[in-house]
């Protein structure tokens, strides 16, 4: 009985600090009026799920999730911006392609796909990246394709598990896409990503 105790509570705390940290996540990405707080929030809540990956499991949630919410604030945003302009403009570019009716319109309408795909692999790798390592703000665009590309098996899981959580928070519980979607998805891209980390790390990231 006392296993059973013990595991139940493991259980309730970790419940409690996912719950808790996507509501961080929520508040703080309002309190920069989305815009601008979004990107940072997420940023910090990568860099917990961080801490809780590498062992950590005693951080302070609140004084780490600010601490990096305000020193990675005009950093991240400045990244962030430069990829959703480019998500935009390839938005943009399809919708201009598909509405012609030439086949040569259509056929380089499949190429801004290629385009959006690389797009999509950049956006899963970009935070784990931010977070863990230390580099020039176009580096962390470069090494999430490297290492997406690199490790397609794990990036395809890696989709499919977002694509699946997303499905499932809509379809069948929304609730816990409140209470849980954005650490719970932090946590699992956070660790996909961190098992390439010591191999990129040697190759000079």
């Amino acid at each position: 009985m006392s296993s059973f105790i013990a595991g139940y509570y493991q259980v309730s705390v970790w419940i409690t600090r996912f719950a808790y940290l996507n509501l961080l996540w929520f508040v703080f990405s309002v309190a920069g009026l989305v815009l601008f707080g979004f990107l940072p929030a997420t940023a910090a809540m990568f860099a917990v799920v961080r801490k809780w990956i590498n062992k950590e499991h005693e951080v302070p949630i609140f004084q780490t999730f600010w601490q990096s919410y305000r020193k990675e604030f005009i950093k991240i945003n400045l990244i962030g911006y430069v990829i959703f302009a480019v998500g935009y403009f390839l938005t943009i570019e399809f919708q201009i392609l598909r509405a012609q009716e030439h086949i040569g319109y259509i056929i380089a309408s499949f190429g801004v796909l290629g385009l959006f795909l690389i797009y999509l692999i950049i956006l899963l790798y970009l935070f784990p990246i931010f977070v863990h390592f230390k580099l020039r703000p176009l580096e962390y665009i470069k090494w999430a394709f490297l290492i997406g590309i690199g490790h397609p098996i794990l990036t395809i899981f890696l989709l499919g598990v977002m694509i699946g959580i997303l499905y499932l928070a809509y379809t069948v519980f929304p609730a816990l896409l409140f209470f849980f979607g954005g650490s719970i998805s932090a946590y699992i891209l956070m660790w996909g990503a961190s098992q390439t980390f010591t191999k990129f790390e040697r190759a000079g990231a």
